[in-house]
């Protein structure tokens, strides 16, 4: 008999995580259900065990020597789509609603979200540069870029992984340029080998440690009335809007607001916002 997921939302939630963390970081515990959900060991178990037999047969096994259950090598993904931006969002949601949403009693009404395209990236490129984050180590990786488009060994030093709003970056501590860099993870190749412990780590990354406010403000060639509509549509405070990021984020924040920060669209009704210190955040700018 097929489970009614309209009424156990909460059940379906736990089996996602199961498959998500399982499937992206290799490994998977009791632990991670009983974080997650604030739930006992013995029924985070239950939820394991009854996701093996009869909501994925086969696709856990488990491992004595991690502890833990690691994916099959023909895991299928039943509860999820079985795509890395399941998980890398994931990561960054410790404060959303989302696995919370079924005791707030909302009552759903139409809507739509529009998403960027999800870009290619496998379980096997991700997991050890995830590992290798957390672990402050070096890793040796394959990468491509459009500046050079065959596969080229790196050895970097991951250290944060970066969602623009369109697409994952790993910053990291590159070799070969002997400075910190952003990867796109979608142009890394082959498997990544984790090697030793790095000395680069975020505290090195002085660039990630400078923080910068980036100071939006309505498109000048709007008349007065437009410039009121666009200030409240961003909730300015004195027809100006402070956004505080960090230095190296500040040229994804301009493709995110979709501002050229050097050059006004042809008509204002297109720009409509403007980077009001631009000789300040110039430096930070590709």
């Amino acid at each position: 008999m097929p489970i009614d997921w309209s009424r156990r939302w909460d059940l379906l939630q736990r089996y996602r995580l199961i498959e998500i963390i399982a499937l992206w970081e290799g490994r998977l515990t009791t632990g991670h259900l009983c974080h997650a959900f604030g739930i006992g060991r013995q029924q985070a178990s239950r939820d394991i065990n009854e996701y093996i037999r009869n909501i994925a047969p086969g696709n856990l096994v488990y491992d004595k020597q991690v502890r833990g259950y690691t994916p099959a090598g023909d895991f299928k993904p039943a509860v999820t789509a079985g795509l890395a931006d399941e998980y890398l969002h994931l990561l960054n949601r410790r404060h959303d609603l989302e696995l919370r949403f079924e005791s707030l009693g909302l009552q759903p009404t139409s809507n739509v979200v529009l998403y960027p395209p999800p870009r290619q990236l496998r379980p096997e490129i991700l997991r050890p540069i995830v590992a290798a984050a957390r672990q402050q180590k070096r890793v040796e990786v394959e990468y491509v870029s459009l500046k050079n488009p065959k596969q080229e060994v790196r050895v970097i030093a991951p250290h944060t992984l970066v969602y623009s709003g369109l697409r994952w970056h790993v910053r990291a501590y590159c070799e070969k340029n002997r400075d910190y860099r952003d990867f796109v993870l979608s142009r890394f190749r082959g498997i990544p080998d984790i090697m030793d412990e790095s000395p680069n780590t975020i505290e090195q990354d002085s660039n990630w440690s400078q923080r910068v406010t980036v100071r939006i403000k309505p498109d000048p060639r709007l008349d007065t009335a437009q410039r009121q509509i666009i200030a409240e549509d961003y909730s300015m405070s004195r027809g100006v809007l402070r956004i505080k990021t960090r230095g190296p984020l500040v040229q994804y924040m301009m493709q995110l607001l979709q501002i050229d920060a050097h050059v006004l669209q042809g008509k204002p009704s297109a720009q409509q916002i403007v980077v009001d210190n631009l000789e300040e955040v110039q430096a930070w700018l590709f």
